[in-house]
């Protein structure tokens, strides 16, 4: 077949041809060759979380672990809920100056920390005795643990409230709340019913409250749909 190019051009062509074949092969043994991660045994209620929104990235986390330096949003709330601790007579896990990174230069400052506080008491928690400060509690759901720590919990008149305190603007996740109503229902043998959940974005003062959180069955799907199998990373 006569393709109308000199013998340089044909010899040049295949080349490339040769060229993007390997390529494609190389793409195709990628693809071939994704990793599958299992998931953990044992997770925290945050990757839970993860799990149920971005699959493959936790499946990365996990294949692939790296330390991270803890981002200034992370180092103002662990002070933030140290300082609540304190306040409410809860011995604090940490003291603020102790935790890591309170010295480095881009860590949320004492003014900042002075505004949350500020603006917390204007907050109608602040006047209310909580019935627990961040309690720890571990969760089963399809044979695999699930724990956390749950900020604050009040006694209702019809039960208790799990409060998740917020120090940043970024929207909060729905199914995290979900997961310390049922910790803390099944903790004291409570009916989901009887817990309700709410987000406090504390330097705003917005309480959010949101309706027809996943229950046990929900949160277990999360966990069952296909994750058993595996995640590919």
């Amino acid at each position: 077949m006569d393709t109308g190019l000199s013998a340089a051009d044909a010899t040049a062509v295949a080349g490339w041809d040769a060229d993007a074949a390997v390529l494609l092969a190389e793409v195709a043994a990628q693809r071939r060759s994704r990793s599958v991660v299992e998931l953990p045994r044992s997770l925290s209620a945050s990757q839970l979380v993860r799990l149920h929104a971005d699959p493959n990235g936790l499946a990365r986390e996990l294949a692939r672990p790296m330390p991270r330096r803890p981002a200034p949003a992370a180092r103002r709330g662990t002070r933030f809920h140290a300082w609540v601790e304190s306040s409410f007579d809860q011995r604090p896990l940490l003291e603020p100056d102790d935790l890591p990174g309170a010295s480095d230069a881009d860590v949320v400052d004492d003014t900042d920390l002075a505004l949350l506080q500020a603006a917390f008491a204007r907050t109608p928690y602040a006047a209310l005795q909580p019935t627990a400060v961040e309690a720890p509690f571990e969760l089963v759901l399809a044979g695999r643990v699930v724990r956390g720590r749950i900020d604050a919990v009040y006694a209702t008149g019809t039960g208790f409230e799990v409060v998740d305190w917020k120090t940043g603007n970024e929207a909060a996740d729905p199914l995290q709340l979900a997961v310390y109503r049922l910790a803390w229902a099944e903790m004291n043998d409570l009916p989901v019913s009887a817990v309700s959940a709410t987000f406090l974005y504390v330097r705003t003062g917005t309480v959010e409250r949101p309706g027809d959180l996943p229950d046990r069955a929900a949160l277990t799907a999360i966990l069952t749909g296909g994750a058993l199998a595996g995640l590919s990373s």
